[in-house]
């Protein structure tokens, strides 16, 4: 056995579906200080992507970037196929990709609701359905949730319906895999400074939401990230929970 097969059998590698975005590219980036192999999943920004990789590249790491929609189950088995041909295997796999568009429940255009389904129910489906068919013994999957579906802000309804809807496939994968090795939790964000989060609000909006955890702060990218780089190395005794990171929020 070279010493080229045995790098590749020690490295362990991770795939970050949305990881082009902002809690994405701290959970890549995080991985890849801890000496990860990344797979730097994205839909739409192909150029942010490989900025992100060539920077991973640049200090010595491990990365490649990968587009496609989520929800597309021949584009994401060519995905799974891509980072198993490039790596070797996949050891973790973390699904951020999801989309979140806000209105009350009476005034909901269902257009959108179909948008957030698409992407967040069928598209955590999918990838958590390749993910358990890949990923190897004494790996992780770590699939996305929210805190909204425990404080329950008005204008959330559709997008926690979804993520409720994640909450439960995550459970219910993680006993499905029972004795593989293999743990599946999901990690829901309290108010956290990203894009997502952050467009379409007011100053005021903003600044309460800051207010209502304890610490009195917005989360950061990296404190999500370190939340998942925890569940995909130590935290081996954590299966089937649902982790939120979101600094006290009732």
């Amino acid at each position: 056995m070279t010493k080229k097969t045995n790098e590749a059998q020690n490295l362990r590698v991770a795939f970050v579906t949305g990881g082009s975005g902002g809690i994405g590219q701290a959970i890549v980036k995080k991985l890849a200080e801890n000496g990860f192999a990344v797979a730097v999943h994205y839909s739409g920004n192909k150029f942010k992507a490989e900025t992100i990789v060539n920077e991973i590249v640049q200090q010595g790491g491990n990365a490649i970037s990968i587009g496609g929609d989520v929800a597309d189950e021949k584009v994401m088995k060519k995905a799974f196929d891509k980072v198993e041909e490039k790596f070797g295997g996949i050891d973790v796999v973390i699904n951020t990709a999801g989309i979140m568009l806000l209105s009350s429940i009476i005034e909901l255009n269902l257009d959108d609701l179909d948008k957030m389904y698409h992407t967040n129910i069928r598209g955590t489906f999918i990838i958590s359905q390749q993910a358990a068919r890949r990923v190897r013994k004494g790996g992780a999957i770590i699939n996305f949730s929210t805190s909204v579906t425990r404080t329950q802000f008005p204008t959330y309804g559709a997008y926690v319906a979804s993520k409720a809807a994640v909450e439960s496939m995550t459970m219910i994968l993680a006993r499905e895999l029972r004795g593989k090795d293999i743990t599946v939790n999901a990690v829901a964000p309290g108010p956290t400074a990203t894009s997502l989060f952050l467009d379409g609000k007011d100053k005021q909006t903003i600044d309460n939401l800051s207010k209502a955890a304890p610490l009195e702060r917005l989360g950061t990218p990296e404190d999500i990230a370190d939340t998942v780089t925890y569940l995909a190395t130590s935290g081996r005794w954590i299966n089937g929970q649902v982790i939120f990171s979101n600094g006290g929020l009732a």
